[in-house]
């Protein structure tokens, strides 16, 4: 978004690959940010945290989350057909799995939120999760890193990040919204309401993985992707009948302690649990549009409560805004679920 016409300005780059674009872009971006002279504002990474904020406001007072799992469920009326780049961003992602863990690891390390009660588990390979009534297993996503970034910019910032001319009102309220964040472990997973669906997520899964590591598999998985992605992934991309028949829903499991202040270390177990849910229309044509167009429009009309520059998850950057209810506002929700205690 160019602020002044032919300045070469620009407020907001979202960036939503974590693979073989998200690598190079990153890389430019960042020796960009650090030349004396750029001109660039800041750049806001992947749109994936909106739903951990929102299960994490749920626990008031003393209550803290351990762990956040969310699963990530596709549906449609008449079947499932996503766009062949999608399919492309991860291939390319998997070949560069290994340069893009050395580039976050050359990044300088921040400082580890604390967190009550134990580690998040790895747990099995294919989950039974009866309390939604789907079969998941672990999707190898960029979202729990930008999670994980997030809330390590809110232990060195407790208030979050001030505004470039925010009002006293406004500082008000973003630390007001920041306090209600907790921090917390985060995984996730996609899901399927039968055992079938998520067997055949694990093969195309087990194809990307073996042959995306070699130039000849890639070449194979790239030429013949209807075959490969067993039908789910096409050249041509799925009709418009197909998309307006599409839908997602992005389950948010929080587990954690009625009282976390007095939680001990360990393998405690958690006593309590938090379900919430964000739901919409399909998730790469019709979501994808709305949350991008909404946080230009947060961008435009509230600039000046939005940090200086830098390069930022999204979290940090529109938790404090109004983004969530604009969302609402267009068609995607947020919803609480259940709060109930468990046995530890």
């Amino acid at each position: 978004m160019k602020r002044e016409e032919n300045d070469g300005r620009f407020d907001l780059i979202i960036l939503g690959a974590s693979g073989f674009t998200g690598k190079y872009i990153l890389r430019e971006a960042l020796k960009f940010l650090n030349a004396p002279s750029s001109p660039l504002k800041f750049i806001a990474i992947a749109i994936a945290e909106l739903g951990v904020m929102f299960n994490s406001q749920q626990w008031v007072g003393p209550e803290a989350p351990n762990s956040v799992e969310a699963y990530v469920v596709l549906e449609s009326e008449k079947r499932i057909v996503i766009n062949f780049t999608t399919y492309e961003s991860m291939v390319l992602g998997v070949a560069n799995a290994h340069n893009l863990h050395l580039f976050r690891k050359s990044r300088p390390r921040r400082p580890t939120p604390m967190i009550p009660g134990p580690p998040l588990s790895k747990g099995e390979t294919i989950e039974s999760q009866k309390k939604l009534g789907l079969w998941a297993v672990k999707l190898p996503s960029a979202d729990s890193v930008v999670v994980r970034r997030t809330l390590a910019i809110l232990t060195e910032n407790p208030h979050g990040l001030p505004g470039l001319n925010e009002s006293a009102k406004t500082v008000a309220k973003r630390e007001a919204f920041w306090s209600s964040v907790k921090p917390t472990h985060f995984g996730v997973k996609i899901g399927s309401k039968s055992l079938l669906g998520i067997l055949r997520i694990s093969i195309v899964g087990v194809f990307v993985g073996l042959l995306g590591g070699i130039g000849f598999g890639r070449w194979l998985l790239l030429k013949f992707p209807s075959i490969f992605s067993l039908g789910w992934f096409k050249k041509k991309g799925p009709t418009e009948e197909e998309v307006e028949s599409a839908s997602f829903k992005m389950w948010f499991v929080g587990r954690g302690f009625n009282n976390g202040t007095t939680a001990p270390k360990g393998n405690t177990k958690p006593d309590m649990e938090i379900i919430t849910r964000v739901m919409g229309p399909e998730n790469g044509y019709q979501t994808t549009p709305i949350i991008l167009i909404q946080c230009a429009l947060v961008v435009l009309s509230q600039r000046n409560n939005l940090p200086k520059g830098g390069v930022y998850p999204p979290g940090i950057i529109f938790g404090p805004t109004d983004l969530q209810e604009r969302l609402q506002q267009n068609g995607i929700s947020f919803d609480i679920i259940s709060k109930i205690n468990i046995s530890s």
